[in-house]
């Protein structure tokens, strides 16, 4: 006979997580669906593929390389391609980042208001994001893949707490804008906006199919790239063959966007065959940047851990809901039922005794599997309210599960209101977009980039709950959809192609409207 073992390893704060592994009696199914307590994978990839480069002081980020023994889902292999670009990239970032003389001389040239006269050493791209930190995230990623794409050194605005949130990612070098550099306020108003030296025809593209160019030493020092709320058609240029052309021509561009443009880069001709290699999977484009960017510093990373080992640990199957609500919104009992109906009808969780289809006759065998070692869940809430948590928390509490499974939920905070700029505010939400992101299976509200930040990290398809434009939730029996991607979606994308006017979610097949903002772009496989 054998007799079932049951290890039990203890992580210290900075170690490793807690670890169940059990020997079970042959002929336990295993399969993708089975969410068997405990989970037994015991190797992890903490380079992610070759994603990460060994050699960062592990103790300066504990995030970087422990993240992957948190994860059950190991996540999508990058291409061979993504993984020698991110190395040259780095390469780049280290010889032309700030405290070189290439950086030094590029700033000079910045502020002599001339653009660099002849091909440059180095060419710059500095990115800054605003709004909720879902957004910063996104736009932080989409600069990220355009300074990849052009071969620039991106610089991030280190506002924000974007230095206290995330670690370095690059190597022996730094990814901040130094508070020393000259130019900092950029708007609509701003005279180098790219689509306003378009529109009043400072800059032409006839220059370079035959017309008469004008000389780079002409050209402003920068252009800032105006990608916010109240962006014009001729901002939109940017996303266009011979716009791109042209901005090839300046040492210092800026962009500003609070969006996540990557769909409309895969519109641009010029880039599609470069895209092509370094993401044959399409809908994996932000899994990659965002798992090779995106590492909590240590103060988070504490959040995170400890939470996952009071509340994640030792569950079976883990759940995450994220409920996007606004303050001045009421609780909503509709909503609440859309959130039970979807978890339920689509089997991430079970039903509750009475409400069961067919009925179930609960007999001694499955009330027995409410012993230890059966089958759990861990539900992980992240709201700005506590009301839904309250509501869903109690029904488990208070009913018992059709199949006499066991249903924990739990809420990392509820701060009821989003306070921007607040430092501890930032910590809780990356730290509960990180837990979101260690689930099995994921429900997030539409629209919300917090939603889709977990989502790409995760590497899952989660399910979708929509609402209609007057904050209903749409048609009874629709609880929720299976998003067609794990890909973010472009809110604010252009509506056409840069001549033909054809619809920008018909151009490409990789490139479709997005099921929750149906003017938006969203990639697809």
């Amino acid at each position: 006979m054998t007799v079932p073992t049951l290890v039990i390893l203890l992580g210290g704060s900075t170690g490793t997580p807690v670890v169940w592994v059990r020997t079970a009696m042959a002929g336990l199914r295993q399969g993708p669906d089975d969410f068997s307590f405990p989970y037994t994978r015991t190797t992890h990839d903490r380079l992610h593929g070759g994603l990460l480069v060994a050699g960062f002081d592990q103790e300066s980020c504990h995030s970087r390389y422990q993240s992957a023994m948190y994860r059950r889902n190991p996540g999508r292999q990058p291409s061979s391609y993504l993984v020698s670009k991110l190395r040259r990239h780095e390469a780049l970032q280290r010889r032309c980042g700030p405290g070189t003389a290439a950086y030094s001389s590029a700033v000079e040239q910045l502020k002599s208001g001339k653009n660099a006269a002849s091909s440059p050493e180095c060419r710059y791209l500095v990115s800054i994001s605003y709004r909720g930190l879902g957004n910063r995230i996104l736009a932080a990623a989409s600069a990220f893949l355009y300074a990849l794409l052009t071969d620039r050194v991106l610089l991030v605005d280190p506002s924000n707490e974007m230095g206290e949130l995330f670690c370095e990612p690059f190597p022996d070098t730094t990814w901040l804008l130094p508070w020393s550099f000259p130019l900092w306020n950029f708007g609509f108003d701003t005279p180098e906006r790219y689509g306003r030296m378009r529109e009043h025809g400072v800059l032409r593209t006839d220059a370079i199919n035959g017309g008469s160019p004008l000389a780079a030493a002409e050209m402003p020092a920068f252009a800032y790239i105006h990608l916010d709320y109240n962006h014009t058609d001729y901002d939109q240029l940017f996303f266009c063959d011979d716009d791109q052309r042209l901005l090839s021509s300046f040492q210092w561009l800026v962009v500003r966007t609070d969006s996540y443009i990557v769909p409309g880069l895969f519109l641009v001709k010029s880039f599609q065959e470069e895209l092509d290699m370094l993401f044959p999977e399409r809908e994996a484009v932000f899994h990659h940047l965002g798992r090779y960017l995106f590492h909590p510093t240590n103060h988070v990373w504490g959040l995170i851990t400890r939470y996952y080992r009071a509340n994640l640990a030792w569950a079976r199957r883990r759940v995450g809901i994220q409920v996007r609500v606004f303050p001045w919104e009421p609780e909503s009992p509709e909503f609440l039922e859309r959130i039970t109906k979807c978890t339920q009808e689509e089997g991430l969780l079970p039903r509750l005794m009475g409400t069961e289809e067919p009925a179930v006759t609960v007999t001694a065998t499955a009330a027995a599997t409410t012993a230890p070692g059966a089958k759990s869940s861990a539900v992980v809430i992240t709201s700005l309210k506590a009301w839904y948590y309250e509501q869903m928390k109690g029904m488990y509490w208070e009913n018992a599960t059709a199949n006499g499974e066991v249903v924990v939920v739990n809420q990392p905070s509820h701060e009821e209101y989003q306070h921007y700029g607040v430092k501890s505010h930032e910590y809780k939400a990356w730290a509960e977009i990180y837990l979101l992101s260690l689930t099995d299976m994921l429900v997030t509200t539409g629209k919300s980039t917090f939603g889709y930040v977990a989502q790409g990290l995760a590497g899952l398809r989660p399910w979708v709950l929509l609402k209609q434009a007057n904050g209903t939730s749409g048609h009874r029996h629709s609880w929720c959809r299976r998003d067609m991607s794990l890909e973010p979606c472009f809110h604010i994308a252009p509506s056409y192609d840069c001549k033909r006017r054809h619809d920008s979610g018909e151009i490409v097949p990789h490139v479709r409207h997005c099921e929750d903002v149906p003017t938006g772009l969203k990639l697809v496989d």
